[in-house]
Parts: structure tokens; C-alpha cells; sequence
């Protein structure tokens, strides 16, 4: 990707993201509103794609029909436009072996299966996000590699640390680390989203470490501010141009592709895009 920008609608296959078999249409809808607001890249919405995950549903047969339609809806949203389809892959949902009872080689027939379903339904990249364990991480990422996916992503979340000094993933791992570790285990960029506090600033700073650590390309899909609870429910209220007001940062830092996640909206997907056309 060189230090070509582009920016990444994310939302429309983002985090808590659920398919609903019956009602395809929708789904297109919202991608296609992030298309209009100026997206380059549409990710799928296959977040909770894998059979572990779909299983809790019901429809762990169901894992390559699902996959499979939601890479085609991805690429309709583009319509005559052309786009960047990211087959979107998520964690497993369980705890690997010695700590959990999800075996490795479980964790490798899940991952392998949704990314198959993904590459052959002709994704431009799979991008395995919301990742917090590189045991994990690094089993999706070769997954996909030996099913020929043409580019893997690969994505972890971040928390700012109690004294607001530091960012680390739930299960210890700092930017550094990952960095390099997925550089030496065949991730093609190196990327970032969610996690508790982690704004375009927040992302700046890890963007930062992973370009002082490894040569990858980088990706920032942070959220849209801190959420405060209203009615039991997480609200995010940074608007679209508080939120696009850190864009400079994040690529002053060497983020090659810059996007949102949990809490933005297509006008934040807007905002973006004109602050990375300005810049």
C-alpha cells in the first residue's frame, strides 16, 4: 500500500455487528450511506462470522453462505464506484488452550473456514480485528494467509492504561510487541481499533510505536471518544468534526489508512475523508 491514504468505512461491519439471514438489504443500505460519505474501503459484515460465534445462534452451518453474501453486499454498496472490500474476521470468542477450552487446532478450522468463504467470494483483504492475544491473532492471520487471502490486516485493541500513560490489550500485549511479532509472522499491515479510550489521539501514539518498531503499513480504526452510559446503554457523542480534528495527528504519525470504529456514523466517515483530502 506504499503511503498511499485511504479511508476506511468500518462501521457497517464493525464491532457487535450481527447478520440477519433475512434481511440482506439492510445491511447494504448502511455500506452504502459509508460509499456516499466518501469510504474507500467497506469491511464486511461478518464480524461474528466464525463458526464458534455463529454457533451460539444456531447457524454454525450456515458459516460460508453467510460469508460468502456479505462480501457480494460489500461489493454491491461500491455499485459503478471502484473500492476496497475487507473481509472482516473477528475473535473466536473463547480462550485458547492452556487457560481456555478452545483448542488451537479448533481456533485454526474456524478461522480457516470463514476466511476461505471470504477470499473465494473475491475480498480484497481479511482484516482479524478486536484482537487482544497474539497467540490468537497470529492463528487467523496464517489462516488466511494459506487460503490465499491476497492481503491480511491484522487488528488489535487497545486500552489506555489507569494512569493514562500507556496503551495495552486486555491480555498485556503493547504496540511495540505487536508490531514486530506480526511483521515476523506475515501480516501485511499492522493496524488498531476499539478499546476503552482510544480516540484518533490515542491511535496516534500507538500508530507511532508501530512505525518506530517495524516497516508494515499501518491502519487506525479508532472509536468515536470515551462512551458514557445513558439507560444502560454505551453512547458515544464525539461529533464528526471533533473526531476528524485528530486525522492530522494520526497521519502526522504514519497511518497510511485512517477509518472509525465503535460509535461513528456515516457523517463521521465524512468528516474524515474531507480532513484527509485537506491534508
Amino acid at each position: 500500500m506504499g503511503t498511499q491514504l485511504m479511508l476506511a468505512g468500518l462501521e457497517s461491519g464493525g464491532c457487535g455487528e450481527h447478520w440477519n439471514l433475512s434481511q440482506p438489504e439492510k445491511v447494504l443500505a448502511i455500506q452504502r450511506r459509508y460509499v456516499e460519505a466518501g469510504a474507500d474501503c467497506i469491511i464486511t459484515n461478518t464480524f461474528g462470522g466464525s463458526r464458534t460465534m455463529l454457533a451460539r445462534h444456531g447457524h454454525e452451518k450456515d458459516v460460508t453462505t453467510i460469508n460468502r453474501a456479505a462480501a457480494r453486499i460489500a461489493r454491491d454498496a461500491f455499485g459503478d464506484r471502484d473500492g476496497y472490500v475487507l473481509g472482516d474476521i473477528g475473535p473466536l470468542g473463547a480462550i485458547l488452550e492452556p487457560y481456555g477450552e478452545l483448542s488451537e487446532k479448533e481456533a485454526r478450522y474456524a478461522y480457516e473456514e470463514q476466511a476461505a468463504a471470504l477470499v473465494e467470494a473475491g475480498v480484497d483483504a481479511i482484516i482479524v480485528e478486536t484482537q487482544t492475544s497474539l497467540e490468537e491473532l497470529v492463528i487467523a492471520v496464517k489462516a488466511a494467509k494459506d487460503v490465499g487471502a491476497p492481503c491480511v490486516i491484522a487488528s488489535l485493541a487497545y486500552d489506555l492504561s489507569a494512569d493514562k500513560t500507556f496503551y495495552v490489550t486486555m491480555m498485556g500485549v503493547l504496540p511495540d510487541k505487536a508490531a514486530k511479532f506480526m511483521e515476523n509472522n506475515g501480516a501485511d499491515i499492522i493496524a488498531l481499533n476499539c478499546g476503552t479510550g482510544m480516540d484518533m489521539y490515542g491511535a496516534a501514539k500507538v500508530i507511532q510505536r508501530y512505525k518506530e518498531t517495524c516497516k508494515l503499513p499501518a491502519m487506525a480504526q479508532p472509536n468515536a471518544g470515551l462512551p458514557v452510559l445513558e439507560g444502560g446503554k454505551a453512547v458515544y457523542k464525539q461529533t464528526p468534526a471533533e473526531m476528524a480534528a485528530g486525522v492530522s495527528v494520526v497521519l502526522a504519525a504514519g497511518a497510511n489508512i485512517v477509518g472509525s470504529c465503535c460509535g461513528s456514523t456515516p457523517e463521521h466517515t465524512r468528516a474524515i475523508r474531507k480532513a484527509v483530502d485537506n491534508c
